[in-house]
C-alpha cells in the first residue's frame, strides 16, 4: 500500500506559531524524508465557510495568506500537492454518502465539535454544515486514501470519527476505503500551544496569537505581555513552571544552540528552569530569551514569505495545478465508492446486460 499523507488548515486568517509547532513544522520534516508516495496539503475553504457563510470575502482573502505561510515554512510544490478544498467537487459528494453512515447523536458526542460550538456560541443556531464537518473531514481524508494524518491533539476525536466511517463503509459495502492513522507532535509542548494570555488554546478568534509573518517589534511586544506565574511577584520568589506560558513556548521552540548565543550563563533549558523554580530569576530575563529564540525561528520564515509575495500569480498557479492533481485522485476514489455502493449505473456493463436480458424474456 502507498504511504500517503493529508492535512490542512482553515483559511480564516494568517497561520500562527501554534500551527507551526503543532503540525506545519512536522509536515515539512515528513515531506523532506521522501518516505511518502504522495503528500496532500489542503486549504480547507469549504470547511471555513461552514461558520463564515455570511463573510465569504474573509475566506477568499485568506486563501493566499495560508498559501504564503505554507511556502514560507518550506512546503515544496514539487514534493507536496497544495490545493483548495472547494475546487474538488468530489469531496462534497463523498460527504453526502458518508452522512448516511453517521447518526446525529454520534456527531453531538464529538468532543471537538462540542467545544467549538461552545466557543462560537452557536447553541441551537448551529449551521448544519458546521455541525457535520467531521463527516466532511472524513471525505477529505479518504478521498486521497491518506494513510497518515498529522494533526494536533485537539483533532484526535475527528480522526476517530473518520476511522468509524471507514470501518462502517467497508463493513457495509466491502473493503474500499483506507483506514488512516493520526500522527501527533513528538514534543508534548507542541500538542496544544497555549495563547499568549495563558488560555488553553492559541486561537485567531481569541486574538491571543503570534503569527508566523509578524514583524520583530510585534513579536517582542507580545512576548513581553505573556502570562507567566502570577505568584512570582519578586525576583527572589520561587517560580512555577506549570501553566507558565513563557516556559511552555521555550519547551516548544528552544534549541540547545540558542543558549551559547543568547543566554551563555546557562548550559541548557533544564538549568534555566531550575533557577526559576528556586527563585532569583526574573520573568523579564526569561521573556527576553524567549523573544530572541522566537525571532531566530521566525525570521527566515518571514523573509521567505516576502520573497513569495513578489509573485502572487505564481502562488495561485501552484494552487491551481495542485487542485487539478487532487481532483484526479479524488475522482478515482469516488468512482470506487460509487461502484461499491452499486450506484455506478452507466459504468456497470453487467447490470446493463442483465437488465437487457431480463426485459428480453
Amino acid at each position: 500500500m502507498k504511504k500517503i499523507m493529508l492535512t490542512g488548515d482553515r483559511p480564516t486568517g494568517k497561520l500562527h506559531v501554534g500551527h507551526y509547532v503543532g503540525s506545519l513544522k512536522r509536515r515539512v520534516e515528513l515531506q523532506n524524508t521522501g518516505d511518502f508516495d504522495d503528500i496532500y496539503i489542503m486549504i480547507a475553504d469549504a470547511q471555513a465557510l461552514t461558520d463564515n457563510a455570511d463573510n465569504p470575502e474573509k475566506v477568499r482573502q485568506n486563501i493566499i495568506e495560508v498559501a504564503l505561510d505554507y511556502l514560507a515554512c518550506g512546503l515544496d510544490p514539487e514534493k507536496s500537492t497544495l490545493f483548495i478544498q472547494s475546487q474538488i467537487p468530489e469531496l462534497c459528494e463523498l460527504t453526502f454518502y458518508y452522512m448516511n453512515l453517521v447518526t446525529v447523536s454520534r456527531v453531538q458526542r464529538n468532543p471537538t465539535v462540542k467545544a467549538e460550538i461552545q466557543q462560537r456560541n452557536f447553541e441551537a443556531s448551529i449551521p448544519v454544515g458546521f455541525f457535520t464537518y467531521p463527516i466532511s473531514q472524513a471525505a477529505d481524508i479518504t478521498a486521497f486514501k491518506a494513510t497518515t494524518v498529522p494533526v494536533g491533539e485537539d483533532q484526535m476525536p475527528m480522526l476517530e470519527q473518520t476511522k468509524e466511517i471507514v470501518h462502517k463503509f467497508n463493513s457495509v459495502y466491502g473493503e474500499t476505503l483506507v483506514d488512516p492513522k493520526i500522527l501527533l507532535p513528538e514534543n508534548e509542548a507542541c500538542m496544544r500551544l497555549p495563547g499568549i494570555d495563558g488560555k488553553a488554546k492559541m486561537s485567531k478568534s481569541l486574538g491571543n496569537c503570534i503569527y508566523l509573518s509578524e514583524e520583530p517589534e510585534d513579536i517582542k511586544k507580545k512576548v513581553f505581555s505573556m502570562f507567566t506565574d502570577p505568584t512570582h511577584i519578586r525576583i527572589e520568589d520561587p517560580g512555577k513552571l506549570e501553566g507558565n506560558t513563557v516556559f511552555t513556548y521555550l519547551d516548544a521552540f528552544c534549541r540547545p544552540e540558542y543558549f551559547p548565543e543568547f543566554l551563555p550563563e546557562y548550559a541548557n533549558l533544564d538549568e534555566l528552569k531550575e533557577h526559576y523554580k528556586r527563585g532569583g530569576l526574573g520573568d523579564m530575563k526569561v521573556k527576553r530569551f524567549l523573544n530572541n529564540v522566537l525571532q531566530a525561528e521566525l525570521e527566515p520564515i518571514r523573509n521567505r514569505r516576502k520573497e513569495f509575495q513578489k509573485d502572487i500569480p505564481a502562488v495561485y498557479e501552484i494552487l491551481k495545478k495542485g487542485s487539478e492533481k487532487a481532483e484526479k485522485a479524488a475522482a478515482e476514489t469516488l468512482r470506487e465508492v460509487k461502484a461499491a455502493m452499486k450506484i455506478n449505473y452507466f459504468d456497470d456493463q453487467e447490470l446493463i446486460e442483465a437488465q437487457k436480458e431480463r426485459f428480453a424474456q
